[in-house]
Formats: structure tokens, C-alpha cells, sequence
């Protein structure tokens, strides 16, 4: 039976009508996984026991899981050599959430080291490539998870967001990511990277998957102090709508001027005719605050990295060196510079920086206040209308190693996603189709378009996107040479 063509919600509801058996379900993605792996490069550790228990609501199938989340015993590396022989003894709270739920973690998915990085290349362990172009870049530190469900050798995938980290790799490789609102998922037990910006959640390959993994996930944390207060239910009702008379869309200008790839802002501008036929009302707003969002960003993010990160010393935690040493600060070096790649050390250096005394009141204090600003550009937008579309990045995948000497152009690629970072909005992306470039290397490459609500409104986010979604089905199309 081939389990590849068939979403997580039908591969669920088959075990439950004895059609199939869960231990069918394992051993045939284990297979795939042995198969493809060596092409795709995806994962750090594999479990090959399948585990037996009662019918529940995810009935044992596999998902897979960023090597970023504490799993009991298991390898959790954050793809670093600082973590490389780390086993928690507790799992995270979405994992516990999961599992009560009968999820099997055929673990672990690589990354971009500790999440930092945008094209895979600064993994000290494996480095997945993209299935839609094996020469060019998944994108996102959640690439691993992106090309895993991107090759179907997995129905579903585990992941974070801080800035991009999902989105990215979701679009340039062809299925669906899904990021609530911050404060909805637990962060207790994944290793942080940015604490106000972290988020976990998940890679499908359907807008319904992600509810159903959502309504499992979003939940109160009494041990994490971001948690928000209450619990989520998506109403089923939901999925009977088939158009959109009663929404109102907002296309921000700011969006779809300089920096745009030609043959994706075609593909955008085809979904939203696509959505107006739908009766969907489209409107052009501004969002003044966007051109500083990078800045922002590119501020509070590695300063709340400098602060996290400062824990792997080799002494509390990590990596310790077998160099000799003469005093404690050279001991340090030596650990952090043989457990940490060259993309951690620079956002580490360069952004303990703007904490230190004489420039936290230039710079960090003065990037959350620009965030305040940026929070209040959307929430007078939303004020006009229900939901805001956009690209999800500029470009398609560039080449493997095109950019990874010019961290900036990289981190200027992010220009989409990252102001709804900062303003702690739920979204979601779903395919726009594919690239028909002039260039012959861009062509059939993929494209995604952004939907985007106010906070703690992920219903109507689901709603949207999953009307878009039956109006196209763009993305049932399937990567070639995983085609078996």
C-alpha cells in the first residue's frame, strides 16, 4: 500500500477501519526512509522499534521531529557538535502532548545548527537538500523537516519557528506549515534560541493535518511562562465551507515592491484572483513599520541568542574540550570554539554587543520599541479587515552555497515573515503553484502564499487557507524521483 500519496488524517482513519495496521504504516516509512535518506539527508537518528498500544487518536503513526525537542533518552543534538552526546531525561511538553496521543517519533530530523541559519549549509552533522532541486537549498533552519515531508518519506513533521524557520522551507519545498499564535504551543523542553520569538509547530501535507496536530498541541503549560491560558478547539464545521463571501483580504503594497522575484510575484498575483473568485473583498493597505522589521529582527533576535546560548560553556552544559588550558577564559574558548560553528559564533559575538553597557539603550531598547510600532501596524490593519495575504519569500530555492558567504543577502530573504514574527501573529502557507521562469533552473521550482489573522484567531486562518487549498490542490503534486 502506498502510504506517500495519503494525508496523516487518511492514514489514521485507514488503521481505524482495519485496512491497514500501524505496524504496516512503521515499516513502510522506515523503508522509505532507508531508501531516500542517502538523497535527502534528513535525519540524524532514526528509531527502529515500533511500539504497540491501544487505538487512539494518531494511532501510532510515525511523525517525525526537528532534533531541537527533548525526547526522553534520545539523541537531541540541536545539530551541534556542543550537543552531541546529549540524551534529556524529560520530554518537551508538545512531545508529551503528542504521545498521549499515541504519536510515534521515528526521531530525529536535522537542522541548521542550534536554528541559526537560513540553507542548511551550517549544520555540523547532516545537510538535507532540496527534493523539488537536489542542487539547491530547502532554506530555513527547519529544512530537515521541510525536505522530509517534501520527498514523502513522512506524513507529517515537527518543527520550530522563530523568523522564517518553517516558512521558508515549507514554500521552496512544496508543503504546508502551520504557526499558531506565540504563547499557544509550550516551548518548555525545546532548546531556545530567541525566547519572545520561538515557536513550535508543524509541516503537513494538508491544511486539515495541521488543525488536527493543533488541536492536539496548543495547551496550557503551567512550567513555561509564555503559555497562554487556555485551550483551543477547532469546530469541525469549518470544513464544509467552499467559498469566501464573508472574508475580507489585505494585500500589503509593502510586499510586492523592490526585492520580489518576477516569476513569484506571477504566481502571488495568480492566488489572489484565484481568491477573488472565491468572492473573497481584496484590499491594499500599508504597513509603514514593515522596512524596519529586519533590523528589528536582526537586534532582538541574536541578543536573546547571546543569553540563551551562554549556558554551553562545557561546564554547565555541552562540549567539553581535551585542549589543555592555562586559565578558565581559555578553557571557554576551547569549548565554544570546538562545539560551535561559525554561524553560531557570529551571532554570539556580534549581538552580546548591542547588550553590553553604553549600547543596550541604542539598539536593544530601541528595537522593541520598534516592534511595539510594528505590532501596532497590524493590529490597526486588522481593525479594516479579516485576514492578509503575501508571498512567503522573495525568491525560489537558490543554488547550495550561492549565498552562505553573504549572511546578509540571506537574512534579507526573510523580509515576509519576519514582521508577523515580531508580532506574534498565527499563519500559514499553502501552495501558489510553481515558477515558469525564463531561467530553465527556476522553472518548476515552488512557490507559496501567506495567509495571516490576528492573534488566537487560527480558525479562521485554518478556514481560509483550507477553501484556497480545495480551489487549487496545488499541492498533491509530488516531487518526481520520489515517485515509487
Amino acid at each position: 500500500m502506498s502510504f506517500k500519496d495519503l494525508s496523516l488524517i487518511e492514514i489514521i482513519e485507514k488503521i481505524k477501519r482495519k485496512e491497514t495496521t500501524r505496524e504496516e504504516v512503521f515499516d513502510y516509512f522506515l523503508k522509505r526512509i532507508e531508501k531516500y535518506d542517502d538523497k535527502v539527508n534528513c535525519f540524524n537518528f532514526v528509531n527502529k522499534e515500533w511500539l504497540n498500544t491501544s487505538d487512539w487518536l494518531l494511532s501510532w503513526v510515525p511523525v517525525w521531529v526537528k532534533d531541537i525537542f527533548c525526547e526522553t533518552w534520545v539523541p537531541t543534538t540541536c545539530s551541534s557538535n556542543m550537543l552531541k552526546d546529549f540524551k534529556p531525561p524529560y520530554n518537551s511538553t508538545v512531545i508529551e502532548n503528542l504521545s498521549k496521543e499515541w504519536m510515534s517519533s521515528i526521531w530525529k530530523v536535522t537542522m541548521d545548527e542550534f536554528a541559526m541559519g537560513s540553507t542548511n549549509e551550517t549544520s555540523a552533522l547532516k545537510k538535507a537538500i532540496n527534493p523539488w532541486g537536489t542542487n539547491r537549498i530547502p532554506w530555513g533552519s527547519s529544512w530537515g523537516s521541510a525536505a522530509a515531508v517534501a520527498a514523502w518519506i513522512v506524513p507529517a513533521a515537527l518543527w520550530t519557528d522563530t523568523g522564517w524557520s518553517i516558512r521558508q522551507p515549507a514554500s521552496m519545498c512544496n508543503v504546508v506549515w502551520f504557526k499558531p499564535s506565540y504563547g499557544k504551543n509550550s516551548r518548555y523542553g525545546v532548546m531556545a534560541m530567541s525566547s519572545s520569538l520561538d515557536c513550535p509547530w508543524t509541516l503537513t501535507k494538508t491544511v486539515k493535518d495541521s488543525a488536527l496536530l493543533y488541536d492536539i498541541m496548543n495547551w496550557y503549560d503551567e512550567k513555561e511562562s509564555t503559555s497562554l491560558p487556555w485551550k483551543d478547539k477547532i469546530d469541525d464545521k469549518i470544513w464544509e465551507t467552499k467559498d469566501l463571501k464573508w472574508v475580507k483580504i489585505w494585500v500589503p503594497k509593502e510586499y510586492f515592491e523592490e526585492g520580489l522575484d518576477i516569476w513569484v510575484k506571477q504566481r502571488i498575483d495568480e492566488a489572489i484572483e484565484k481568491l477573488k473568485e472565491l468572492w473573497a473583498e481584496i484590499k491594499e493597505i500599508s504597513l509603514p513599520m514593515t522596512k524596519y522589521a529586519i533590523s528589528t529582527y536582526y537586534i532582538i533576535m541574536p541578543a536573546e541568542v547571546s543569553t540563551n546560548l551562554s549556558r554551553y560553556d562545557g561546564i554547565r552544559f555541552g562540549h567539553n574540550s581535551e585542549k589543555p588550558y592555562g586559565s578558565m577564559d581559555e578553557l571557554f574558548i576551547n569549548n565554544r570554539t570546538e562545539g560551535f560553528w561559525a554561524e553560531v559564533q557570529r551571532r554570539i559575538v556580534l549581538w552580546s554587543y548591542v547588550l553590553s553597557a553604553g549600547f543596550y539603550d541604542a539598539y536593544y531598547k530601541k528595537a522593541t520599541q520598534i516592534r511595539t510600532l510594528i505590532i501596532e501596524d497590524f493590529n490597526k490593519a486588522f481593525e479594516e479587515v479579516d485576514v492578509i495575504v503575501s508571498p512567503v519569500s522573495p525568491n525560489v530555492a537558490w543554488k547550495s552555497w550561492e549565498k552562505i558567504d553573504d549572511p546578509v543577502k540571506m537574512y534579507l530573504s526573510d523580509a515576509y515573515t519576519i514582521p508577523a514574527s515580531l508580532a506574534w501573529l498565527p499563519g500559514i502557507s499553502v501552495p501558489a503553484w510553481f515558477a515558469e521562469s525564463e531561467d530553465e533552473e527556476k522553472e518548476n521550482l515552488p512557490v507559496w502564499v501567506q495567509f495571516l489573522t490576528p492573534r488566537m484567531q487560527e480558525q479562521k486562518l485554518f478556514e481560509v487557507s483550507y477553501v484556497y487549498e480545495q480551489a487549487t490542490k496545488f499541492a498533491e503534486k509530488q516531487a518526481p524521483w520520489f515517485d515509487d
